[in-house]
Parts: structure tokens; C-alpha cells; sequence
């Protein structure tokens, strides 16, 4: 497994430990669909909303904030493939969201998470 790859998992498990603290429900994880997955599937507390979450996660702020990692192709590609999990799980009348949640990792510090509600 990849550096990046242990950076990325890392980053999945913090950010469900994120919301699991805030009263998320987490459903799934690493929904996979064709060559695409969304990292968490989860329902928000405050109004029961399907919520689909990428992840992003970065070392250091060489390429800048990791929420500029999401580009508009991974937007389009999140849209279907949460179309896809929507159809799969035969999901009708409920609203649904996509979050963006970032980690930045600091040496001798704790991670800085920052949740982003309704990214785009």
C-alpha cells in the first residue's frame, strides 16, 4: 500500500470518527461503483438527509487547502455514482447532500477537520 494510499485511509477513518461524534449515522463506507466510490454514505441527525462524503486529506499545504483537491470532474463523478447507490438501494422521497470533509495533518499536533455541509 502507498504512502498516499495510508494517508488517504488514515483520512476516512478520522473523518467517520468525526461524524460519528457529531451524531452522524454512518451507513456505508467506501460505496464502490464502476471505477468511482464515495468514501461515506451517512445520515445527518438534524434532518434525517442522505448525506454523501468525500474525504480529502493532505500532509502539508504544498498544493494548498485539501478542499481544492476536489475538482468538478470528481463532482460530476460523485453525482453518479450516488445516482447509482440511490437506484441501487431503491432510496425514494428522502433528501441528499454531499459533504466535503478535509484532514490536515500536523506534525506533533492533533489533525485539523473541517467539515464542509453541503459542498456542491
Amino acid at each position: 500500500m502507498t504512502d498516499k494510499k495510508k494517508i488517504g485511509n488514515k483520512g476516512e477513518e478520522l473523518a467517520a470518527e468525526f461524524l460519528e461524534k457529531i451524531n452522524y449515522k454512518i451507513i456505508e463506507k467506501n460505496y464502490r461503483f464502476g471505477k468511482g466510490e464515495i468514501d461515506i454514505v451517512c445520515e445527518d441527525p438534524n434532518n434525517k438527509n442522505l448525506v454523501f462524503v468525500e474525504v480529502k486529506s493532505r500532509t502539508n499545504l504544498n498544493f494548498g487547502d485539501p478542499i481544492y483537491a476536489l475538482t468538478k470532474r470528481k463532482m460530476v463523478q460523485l453525482r453518479k455514482i450516488a445516482d447509482a447507490y440511490i437506484y441501487e438501494k431503491k432510496i425514494d422521497n428522502i433528501d441528499c447532500r454531499f459533504d466535503v470533509v478535509t484532514i490536515l495533518y500536523k506534525p506533533k499536533e492533533k489533525p485539523d477537520i473541517k467539515h464542509y455541509i453541503n459542498a456542491f
